[in-house]
């Protein structure tokens, strides 16, 4: 008991002897709960245009990403190549030239008049023909080829040409209109069908002359601007006729002895030569030709070497 009496008094001496500590109001809970009403605004679309973003790295810059449509209309690189005939230039609009129902690999315009005439007539053939120096249009699949005279300056006719093309295909029109009339008209040149397609009628021969003509020699003469037809076979000589720049390019004899005919003999042993048909035109070209290199050779006179 004395023990306890002890205690107490010793509680009460500190009791009296420590103040008592003024109450401590409890600590308020953090700001950065989420919970409590100090949390971040919620973003509305007001300013949500200030939010920060990732973008990916390889987004293209605005500047870079190509334009469709400038000024209204929409824009068309045309690339163009040269080819081995000087007075031949081909454009490529990267856009289809030929419609799809044609059967002919190609359409060749040799007359003002043929770009009007049924049964393929073409604005766009009517407008270059109308170009100062511009003699013919050929046009394959996805290309043009222009052949201007001798005597014309690619410098004055190219610009030309280039806008009358880009007006074309912006127009959406069609490059070529397909007529009821299958009368033709002279100098507009294509075939009711391609010639160098297989006829379950030909011989075995011709096939051959076929296949190797369309899968060797074709695409390197569309390469310059131009085509081939197939014209027959007989006693062992291929007829051939060259379309486009190769028509009136001086190397064309070349590359039909050098090249056509030395492929087909080494394949075929049937085919025993190469025979270029011509037309009227070409015919008159060639003997003027003829006349001119032997007027050279007479003005060089016999002392010079050949």
């Amino acid at each position: 008991m004395a023990s306890r009496r002890i205690s107490r008094q010793a509680v009460s001496l500190f009791s009296k002897c420590r103040p008592a500590k003024e109450s401590v109001p409890a600590a308020q809970p953090s700001a950065r709960c989420l919970h409590q009403r100090t949390r971040l605004p919620a973003i509305s679309a007001s300013n949500s245009r200030a939010r920060p973003t990732l973008q990916p790295l390889h987004q293209p810059s605005s500047l870079l990403q190509p334009t469709a449509f400038v000024g209204g209309s929409r824009t068309i690189f045309i690339q163009t190549e040269n080819t081995p005939n000087p007075d031949a230039l081909k454009f490529l609009p990267n856009h289809p030239i030929l419609p799809s129902m044609l059967s002919s690999p190609f359409l060749e315009y040799l007359t003002p008049r043929s770009t009007i005439a049924p049964p393929h007539p073409s604005p766009l053939a009517a407008q270059l023909m109308n170009i100062d120096g511009i003699t013919s249009v050929f046009y394959g699949a996805d290309f043009i080829t222009v052949t201007k005279a001798s005597d014309a300056n690619w410098a004055h006719i190219k610009p030309e040409v280039f806008s009358l093309i880009t007006v074309a295909i912006n127009s959406s029109e069609p490059i070529v209109n397909v007529s009821e009339d299958k009368s033709g008209e002279d100098g507009q040149d294509s075939a009711e069908e391609d010639s160098l397609s297989y006829n379950e009628n030909d011989s075995e021969v011709v096939g051959m002359i076929k296949e190797l003509l369309e899968t060797r020699i074709r695409p390197a003469i569309q390469e310059d601007g131009g085509d081939i037809e197939f014209r027959g076979f007989e006693d062992g000589n291929v007829m051939l006729k060259l379309r486009g720049a190769c028509r009136t390019c001086d190397s064309s004899t070349v590359t039909l002895k050098n090249g056509i005919e030395g492929m087909l003999m080494h394949y075929i042993e049937e085919v025993k030569g190469v025979v270029q048909v011509l037309d009227d035109e070409e015919k008159i070209a060639l003997a003027e030709f003829a006349k001119f290199e032997e007027k050279l050779k007479k003005q060089k006179g016999p002392g010079v070497a050949a």
